[in-house]
């Protein structure tokens, strides 16, 4: 499986000495031995090697990747280009257009925002193929807790995004005046129109990044150029 380095090595060094990650890593690995098992390995920690821990700006929250055979790459809602977009992100870009009118791109892959500073994270980072929250309770969690728990002490000015249920469950982690903490709907098609549309995220993350003298996201996505 791949590694992480850099500076989240130093963050998250702690939790690799602990029981429930040795469990957690012997676990993941004999699912990847025993059958299909997404993101590839080498993709599963992408989120942090794209996204550096000083860089980080703003926090997308997921729920666990996309089940479906070529699509998740270890970023939270993306998928690679060529796959077809999902419904939530499709969604995603709607909302993007109605707050900023930005039109949608004609692919999924959001690597360009990854690379500006918004790590785009799942509590779940792996699941069996075809079965969604197959990996739920195998210590991911705990794993993903620790990640939100060292950005929450920054000092400096943080956007976290939490859409849906299991992400809203991590709004009492998020404690540091500093940050900026916004809630919604997941951006499912089962409830999109419960509030995430009109939710207006993206904006408000960027008038707050602004505000805090931080430069803002341009959420618009390249098109691919098929490289």
């Amino acid at each position: 499986m791949a590694a992480i380095a850099g500076e989240w090595l130093k963050v998250l060094s702690p939790e690799f000495k602990k029981p429930y990650y040795r469990q957690l890593y012997n676990t993941v690995k004999a699912a990847y031995e025993s059958g299909p098992v997404y993101p590839p390995p080498q993709d599963l920690y992408s989120a942090f090697e794209l996204t550096p821990f000083d860089k980080v700006k703003v926090v997308i929250l997921g729920q666990d990747p996309y089940h479906g055979t070529g699509q998740a790459h270890g970023l939270s809602f993306s998928v690679r280009p060529g796959v077809a977009v999902p419904p939530s992100l499709a969604n995603i870009y709607k909302e993007i257009r109605d707050d900023l009118g930005i039109d949608p791109p004609d692919h999924g892959c959001l690597t360009s925002w990854a690379e500006q500073g918004v790590l785009l994270l799942n509590t779940v980072l792996t699941v069996q193929a075809h079965k969604p929250n197959s990996h739920k309770g195998i210590g991911w969690e705990e794993f993903t807790d620790a990640v939100i728990r060292a950005l929450n002490k920054e000092d400096r000015p943080i956007v976290f995004m939490l859409w849906g249920r299991n992400a809203g469950a991590k709004k009492d982690m998020l404690d540091n005046p500093k940050h900026l903490v916004l809630t919604a709907p997941h951006p499912s098609p089962y409830s999109a129109y419960s509030g995430f549309f009109g939710c207006r995220h993206f904006s408000k993350a960027n008038a707050f990044l602004k505000e805090n003298g931080s430069e803002e996201i341009d959420w618009r996505i390249p098109p691919y150029n098929g490289e």
